[in-house]
């Protein structure tokens, strides 16, 4: 049930560009993770109003939620690696790049009128 949403206020970029991005961190995250990919789900939300440092320069707000716990060596290693897709892709410098890792119980994520609990 991993989960990545991106929010950024950067202006939509086109399709293609938008769905590359979001098979990659699917991918990415589902490895750094150890989980299947098949459970992995990602969104991307553009142009949302944000401020960062008191300035509306670009900036980006990433949830990663995951059933079960992150150790502090994923957590070090997911965010190298989706603040510096980010930077590259969406050209949002890592240092306007917040990450919010966020372990879930089992019995708190729904999923196919159920949940994992």
């Amino acid at each position: 049930m991993p989960l990545i949403k991106v929010q950024s206020s950067v202006a939509t970029p086109e399709k293609a560009k938008v769905e590359s991005l979001l098979t990659s961190l699917s991918a990415k995250l589902a490895k750094h993770l150890s989980k299947p990919e098949s459970y992995v789900m990602t969104a991307f939300e553009s142009d949302v109003p944000m401020t960062f440092g008191g300035t509306l320069d670009p900036v980006c707000f990433v949830e990663i939620k995951n059933i079960g716990t992150m150790k502090p060596d994923q957590t070090k290693a997911m965010s190298a690696d989706f603040c510096q897709q980010i930077e590259t892709e969406l050209g949002v410098p890592a240092n306007r790049v917040y990450i919010e890792f966020a372990d879930a119980q089992r019995h708190l994520w729904g999923w196919n009128k159920g949940t994992f609990g």
